[in-house]
């Protein structure tokens, strides 16, 4: 039950409280806190330290992954020149599988108590406390768990040689778009492309929520119109 006029307190673990605020959780999860440090989302010390990941854990993990399942098209008999073009070729399907879940799953209009606070858990939490490091990016244990029906989907859509290089592939562009994201939010590029990636991103956090769903490049957000305007502000 939605409490009236429910004010969440921030010194207290965040997640079971923030369904209460009903139809205003929307507009309280994008008005941004910003501060580095990491908010307590559980009172439970294991399911608090499950939420929380450096970005170094990304490519520890899965990096090993990619080179393995390469590592099986190859033992299959897959040339050089088509293990390399799969791969590129599950990179790019991944790209367009990071636009679609930002924007149509991480920026669903929740509603009600559970659904407000399923959301603040996939990404409402980011766009609340954007600078908070270790929820920049996905758990290892939770993108295994995503990786079983991927995996099952790949094997029925490509064929047996190319399939493990192609889930591979769409690791490796999965790695470049956490690993892009942590330095979007906490490093200073000067100028060239990662300037201009990171004013783009900054843009959907702080002017334009609902467009710039691309975190890697901006490519499907061209495509399907999603473009924030120009800024012409300088990015720290």
């Amino acid at each position: 039950m939605v409490a009236q006029g429910f004010t969440v307190d921030l010194n207290k673990p965040l997640v079971f409280q923030v369904g209460h605020l009903g139809d205003a959780y929307e507009e309280w999860a994008h008005q941004p806190i910003i501060t580095k440090e990491s908010p307590r989302f559980f009172a439970n010390g294991l399911l608090e330290l499950l939420t929380r990941t450096p970005w170094w854990a990304i490519p520890s993990v899965w990096v090993p992954v990619v080179g393995w399942l390469v590592s099986i098209s190859a033992n299959r008999g897959l040339p050089s020149p088509h293990l390399a073009a799969t791969l590129v070729a599950g990179i790019f399907t991944w790209t367009l599988l990071e636009y679609s879940l930002h924007r149509f799953l991480f920026h669903m209009k929740p509603s009600g108590y559970w659904g407000n606070t399923l959301h603040y858990l996939i990404h409402g939490c980011h766009h609340k406390h954007p600078m908070d490091a270790l929820r920049l990016v996905f758990p290892p244990a939770a993108t295994a768990i995503l990786l079983l029906p991927l995996w099952s989907l790949v094997k029925l859509s490509v064929p047996f040689n190319y399939a493990p290089a192609f889930l591979g592939g769409g690791l490796l562009g999965y790695i470049m778009y956490d690993c892009t994201h942590y330095y979007l939010h906490h490093g200073k590029p000067l100028k060239g492309v990662s300037h201009s990636l990171k004013r783009y991103h900054m843009d959907h956090h702080f002017k334009v929520q609902d467009k710039g769903f691309g975190i890697t490049s901006d490519f499907w957000d061209k495509i399907f119109g999603t473009l924030p305007p120009k800024s012409s502000k300088k990015i720290g």
